[in-house]
């Protein structure tokens, strides 16, 4: 017996192991768990870089306030700030009017635990919505919390406000629990692909969605593997041409 007898016994032991049917129980159970557990990472990351993205926009427009306040600069600083953010920063949404907008934003929105527990958990788009459709604290308060709680998307937020949703079910502020918008909710889906967060991690237009997705197939590739044999990952496309 040669000394690469037993190398090729083994090799041929996992070749020859069958490969669970894309039809038996179990795998369609471990199938189900893996994509259950990936809408969740996914969601839960694009959740904090949301909430960092919102507080950064936040303490932006406070100092903006701030320093009106104290050192009277009128609104051409906006325009100046606009401009030097730009530059050094050029992947990211630095217009004048953008800024104008966290400046508003902090104004509307002064309580930052308010800030931190709430309004982080919505896209920039619908906190720009609250703070331009609406006036009253309370309804900016009570229509966050409603389209948290039930995924409204940006158009869905817009729709209810202009429809008097607020003055039609009640002025009541209920307890709010939830940490997570529901992961096939629009909200979710515009969470994830919010372009400012995009802009925010300067990944800009070159990151398309065939790469986070072919980087999403890397990690479940390495986790099939880890699993041991009777495995297989077939779902590695090869490149587009």
């Amino acid at each position: 017996m040669n000394g690469t007898e037993p190398l090729t016994r083994a090799c041929s032991r996992r070749m020859t192991t069958p490969i669970p049917s894309s039809d038996g129980d179990q795998y369609a159970s471990l199938l189900a768990e893996l994509k259950e557990r990936i809408r969740s990472a996914r969601l839960k990351a694009a959740v904090a870089v949301n909430r960092e993205l919102i507080l950064l926009y936040w303490s932006i427009g406070r100092e903006i306030l701030a320093r009106q306040t104290a050192e009277g600069w009128g609104t051409r600083i906006i325009d100046r700030l606009a401009l030097d953010l730009r530059r050094d920063f050029p992947e990211m949404t630095g217009s004048p009017r953008n800024l104008k907008y966290m400046r508003a934003f902090a104004e509307a929105f002064p309580d930052e635990q308010t800030v931190q527990q709430l309004v982080a958990q919505l896209p920039w788009g619908h906190n720009v919505k609250l703070v331009d459709a609406l006036k009253s604290d309370e309804e900016r308060l009570w229509y966050a919390r409603q389209a948290i709680e039930h995924g409204w998307s940006r158009n869905v937020l817009v729709h209810q406000i202009e429809s008097g949703l607020y003055r039609r079910q009640g002025k009541a502020l209920t307890n709010f629990g939830r940490t997570l918008p529901a992961p096939q909710s629009d909200l979710a889906q515009e969470l994830i692909k919010d372009p400012y967060s995009f802009d925010f991690l300067a990944l800009g237009p070159a990151m398309s969605e065939r790469e986070l997705e072919q980087g999403l197939l890397e990690h479940l590739r390495s986790l099939i593997l880890e699993l041991g044999k009777g495995f297989a990952f077939v779902g590695k496309r090869g490149p587009s041409s």
